[in-house]
């Protein structure tokens, strides 16, 4: 391991190395490494890199390649990437920032842009696919009945040959919305909302968006700790959910931007929580008010579920309202 018995400068070196080698095409010597390294912004020659690649050699995360210089070796890649980890950490939180800014919609005209899932499946499950959501369309935890179908490559997804896309609203379209009308917003949990009787109970599993390198509701999707089908048949199950935070003064306005965002069907909404006070007992940090939803993403896994192969992309882009279409009149 890097990390061992060394101080924090040698280990930033001696990871920036490593990743110098791992970006060469071929073995590469230490004074081409130097040059790289100065150019990075570290002071170090070409004898401090001969220090630094004995060290290296010594844990087996390179190798000698004759006089040509040093490779990296099978455990060198797998340091390099537990190492970039770290830099991942917070890349999910970060890109629904920037969503969050970019999405425009208006709740008084419906007009503007919306954060949306993608979806592809084959072309000969559309018609089942389309069933299903738009029967959860039509239950207590539907976002939006809006859709819009994809059959050639768009919103920056490959749409293979047989497959179309459907692209559906992301709830955290309405962190969106709030930060438009001016209210701060810190998108913070993915999680698993338990309901009963079609009524929402509590979170049975909360991950941070800020702490973690995968999106939470791929890592619930995938470990298949879903029940959206059983929910929407029988009003018991798990569906996905999210949180957000707002300021304690800005609750009342919230809610009222919130019935706006209702009557260009956009909702979702689980709870608006009392002043720091955990919502559906996911923990609220003092002066802040939790508000939960139901993820925009549920249909699509309420496909999955039916039997039919989903290939989900949580959270993946953003179109204009105006060229989405309510479901029922989708061909």
């Amino acid at each position: 391991m890097i990390s061992s018995n060394s101080d924090p400068q040698v280990q930033r070196k001696l990871s920036e190395i490593l990743r110098i080698i791992s970006e060469s095409e071929g073995a590469i010597g230490a004074r081409i490494i130097a040059d790289k390294m100065r150019e990075r912004g570290y002071k170090i020659g070409e004898r401090g890199v001969r220090y630094h690649l004995r060290i290296l050699d010594e844990r087996g995360l390179t190798a000698r390649e004759g006089y040509s210089g040093r490779v990296i070796t099978e455990s060198g890649l797998r340091e390099l990437e537990d190492g970039l980890i770290g830099h991942r950490v917070g890349f999910v939180i970060t890109t629904i920032d920037e969503l969050v800014y970019n999405t425009n919609i208006d709740v008084d005209t419906g007009e503007g842009s919306v954060i949306v899932n993608t979806a592809l499946i084959d072309k000969d499950d559309f018609d089942e696919a389309i069933d299903v959501i738009t029967a959860f369309s039509e239950s207590p935890y539907s976002i939006s009945p809006y859709i819009k179908i994809l059959e050639e490559d768009s919103l920056g997804i490959k749409i293979p040959q047989g497959k179309v896309g459907i692209a559906t609203v992301c709830s955290i379209t309405i962190d969106g919305i709030l930060a438009r009308s001016g209210i701060p917003v810190n998108t913070k949990y993915g999680g698993l909302v338990r309901v009963i009787d079609e009524k929402p109970v509590d979170f049975s599993d909360l991950i941070l968006y800020n702490g973690t390198t995968i999106d939470p509701m791929k890592i619930f999707i995938n470990k298949g700790m879903t029940s959206v089908m059983e929910a929407l048949k029988t009003g018991n199950g798990k569906l996905l959910a999210n949180v957000r935070e707002i300021p304690v003064s800005a609750r009342d306005y919230a809610i009222e931007v919130l019935e706006k965002a209702k009557g260009i069907n956009i909702d979702g909404v689980i709870e608006v929580g009392e002043p720091s006070t955990p919502v559906l007992r996911a923990p609220v940090n003092a002066g802040k008010i939790g508000v939960s939803l139901y993820a925009g993403i549920n249909n699509m896994v309420a496909v999955q579920e039916s039997g039919i192969e989903v290939f989900i992309h949580p959270i993946s882009s953003i179109i204009d309202f105006k060229d989405m279409t309510r479901i029922w009149s989708c061909p």
